[in-house]
């Protein structure tokens, strides 16, 4: 089992105790890490404001700021891989048609 810590800081300021910055260690593949570096860089973020970013619009919205699904892409769905199949097996029958850009263009007058 993997284990992070958190690690508070506490500063006082005019005599009233306010929490300052979080130290938050997460393990996290390595590679996905040096992607997602990369990615935020080119937006001008580091890895501490994009997490930053990401939990204030999650409280701000009380939720996961996008959708959680198992399903990894709608093309994948098994509706549209049986009309996918389908047409493979079409095509491996012969059963193609051609036609120009003009003769489709046509077709939709």
């Amino acid at each position: 089992m993997s284990q992070s810590y958190c690690q508070a800081e506490i500063h006082q300021k005019g005599g009233h105790i306010m929490a300052g910055t979080t130290n938050l260690n997460i393990r996290i593949d390595k590679e996905l890490k040096e992607k997602a570096e990369v990615f935020f860089s080119e937006l001008g973020l580091n890895m501490s404001s994009a997490f930053n970013i990401f939990v204030r619009q999650s409280l701000r919205e009380g939720k996961i700021p996008f959708e959680l699904s198992i399903v990894a892409d709608p093309f994948y769905s098994s509706t549209n891989m049986s009309v996918l199949r389908q047409s493979i097996k079409e095509a491996d029958e012969g059963k193609i048609i051609t036609k120009t850009l003009d003769e489709l263009r046509a077709m939709e007058k």
